[in-house]
């Protein structure tokens, strides 16, 4: 069995997370992903932990794919770019809108010598536009798009009290939304004949992951709007073992409401009159979250109250570390977790591949290669001759570096 994308070459012009994320998962279903990365380094590389000789954030989001260094100030570098793109399937880039553009490396300079290219260009705020050349990262993202407000007003919290969250949604979000796009591009091509410029960005995509966004662009009822938010948050409770879990979703949401007193097999407080209303259920949550704290604290057995919280329709979920899911029986029985070479003569752990296909077989996870550890390699499939590349590296054009830190050689 081969890969789903087994014979789909990508050019990767990416770096740090969006677009790196974006062609990590095409590698992960089976594409040939050459990375072509700058002397500066892609800004991943100083990200920590390091595990061996390897960043752990740059290993999660670029293992796997073949890395050559160039340096694009040189027009001898260029040409080697420009003969990765003649044959390639598809480019990825995550610049500024016209940096590529530029080294003569820009969509419509590739097109010209290979008319059925999809070309993925990943911005903040797209390619055209009165924001095309503002800078953008997931903090700013969030604050453009929402996300920031909406953190805000869910723990009714002043602005200056709300903290930017730890986790890139948008570069994250982002690259998945550019893989899909380029699964649709090749589609298309396939069916066309025709390659195309796909622009992807990463306000446009918070736009469409926010589910709220449409009852927020109707511009609700400014009383309504505590309740709605109340109604999306899943309260936490403590175990009797000292653990905490987490119950979908907030018993302020009327149907909701009727699953929580049947999951405790309390119809009483059906008829309490403090719970009658959603109004209600909001100003007095924490007396009704009392009730379930209560009985929660009846249980000793978590099988027994999932079990019970199950028959009423709900779901909960124990609150774990990374590591303490990754020991769990599931991700053991799903291979959620893949070892991989940490390049000093150990190993580290990352996450593994999302999907299980039942007709084909996806690649080992790969390696995280230095920088232009695959000069030779993937040069020489140009009819680049080690002589040549010798004298490339010499003259500054194509370069290397084989340890995390240090000069090149």
């Amino acid at each position: 069995m081969v890969a789903p994308l087994s014979g789909v070459r990508v050019i990767d012009f990416t770096r740090v997370l969006s677009g790196p994320c974006c062609t990590k998962t095409l590698r992960d279903l089976g594409a040939d992903v050459i990375k072509i990365e700058p002397p500066a380094g892609d800004v991943g590389r100083a990200g920590v932990p390091h595990v061996g000789a390897m960043s752990t954030y740059y290993a999660q989001q670029n293992a796997g794919k073949r890395n050559i260094c160039i340096d694009l100030n040189w027009p001898e570098a260029r040409a080697i770019a420009h003969k990765l793109c003649k044959d390639a399937d598809v480019i990825v880039e995550n610049f500024r809108p016209g940096t590529l553009a530029r080294f003569g490396l820009g969509y419509e300079d590739v097109a010209k010598i290979n008319p059925s290219i999809v070309y993925v260009s990943i911005s903040g705020y797209g390619q055209t536009g009165p924001w095309r050349n503002r800078p953008a990262f997931a903090p700013t993202v969030h604050a453009e798009t929402g996300l920031t407000d909406i953190v805000r007003r869910h723990y009714d919290g002043a602005m200056n009290e709300v903290r930017n969250d730890a986790c890139s949604h948008a570069d994250v979000y982002t690259g998945l939304e550019a893989a899909l796009a380029v699964l649709a591009a090749l589609h298309h091509r396939a069916q066309t004949g025709n390659g195309q410029h796909v622009d992807v960005s990463m306000a446009a995509t918070m736009l469409a992951v926010n589910e709220r966004a449409g009852a927020q662009l109707a511009q609700m009822e400014v009383n309504d709007e505590p309740i709605a938010l109340s109604a999306n948050e899943s309260p936490i409770f403590e175990l009797p073992d000292g653990r905490y879990l987490t119950i979908a979703t907030s018993p302020v949401f009327s149907p909701m409401f009727v699953r929580y007193c049947s999951m405790m097999r309390r119809t009483d407080l059906l008829r309490d009159p403090r719970f009658a209303t959603a109004t209600l259920r909001k100003a007095n949550l924490q007396a009704f979250l009392a009730e379930v704290k209560a009985w929660i604290q009846t249980f000793t057995d978590l099988d027994q109250l999932q079990a019970q919280v199950s028959e009423a329709g709900l779901a909960i979920g124990v609150v774990r570390t990374t590591e303490e899911l990754a020991e769990s029986d599931w991700a053991k029985d799903w291979g959620a977790i893949v070892e991989i070479d940490d390049r000093s003569g150990g190993t580290m752990r990352m996450p593994g591949p999302p999907w299980r296909f039942g007709g084909c077989e996806l690649p080992a996870p790969g390696i995280p290669y230095f920088q232009g550890e695959c000069n030779a390699q993937v040069l020489g499939e140009l009819g680049i001759t080690e002589a040549e590349i010798a004298a490339l590296q010499k003259q500054g054009a194509v370069r290397s570096r084989r340890a995390p830190t240090g000069a090149f050689d």
